[in-house]
């Protein structure tokens, strides 16, 4: 009897654990986020990869360069590795009704459909990821918070067949 309560509570805990937050939790949250109005101009970014042991495995700083013209905005992402290897991510946006985006970027398979609401924006979307001459498309759960009118915090999960990878931090400063 002991031992199916431990697994019928284990069960249950590993099935709450999959829920986890809903963009709609942060309504009540501010500084309000508005997207468009925060991704426009030039930002400052500073990020870390960890490996799903916490190890910090990779820094990097961002340079965005960031306009919309109406529902329709470009994020011209250029990324500085602490190895000294660059990269380069265009996202183009496109806001949809009620605090939903689309976007899409070269190395994003199909579109990224995220949601704001409150302080807080979430979006989910599938990267391809060069790894040592190989490209793996792993999950990224993205969660993006405001902290003031010139700080967002940003914390994506990363997986792969629903197995966690490991986690990308960022803090955006807006200049």
């Amino acid at each position: 009897m002991k031992r199916r309560l431990l697994l019928g509570a284990t069960a249950l805990s590993v099935l709450a654990g999959c829920a986890g937050p809903q963009v709609a939790d942060y309504a009540g949250q501010s500084p309000k986020l508005d997207l468009r109005s925060y991704f426009n101009g030039t930002l400052d970014a500073y990020g870390i990869f960890t490996d799903r042991s916490g190890k910090v495995v990779k820094r990097f700083t961002v340079l965005m360069v960031c306009s919309w013209n109406g529902d329709d905005g470009v994020l011209d992402e250029s990324f500085t590795y602490s190895d000294g290897t660059t990269q380069k991510r265009i996202w183009r946006l496109h806001h949809e009704a009620d605090g939903r985006f689309s976007g899409r970027a070269d190395d994003v398979v199909g579109a990224a459909l995220g949601e704001q609401s409150g302080n807080a924006f979430h979006w989910a979307y599938t990267l391809a990821l060069p790894v040592d001459g190989s490209v793996y498309n792993v999950q990224m759960d993205d969660w993006m918070y405001m902290v003031n009118e010139r700080v967002m915090l940003n914390k994506a999960r990363m997986s792969k067949l629903g197995i966690h990878l490991g986690d990308v931090t960022l803090s955006f400063t807006k200049r």
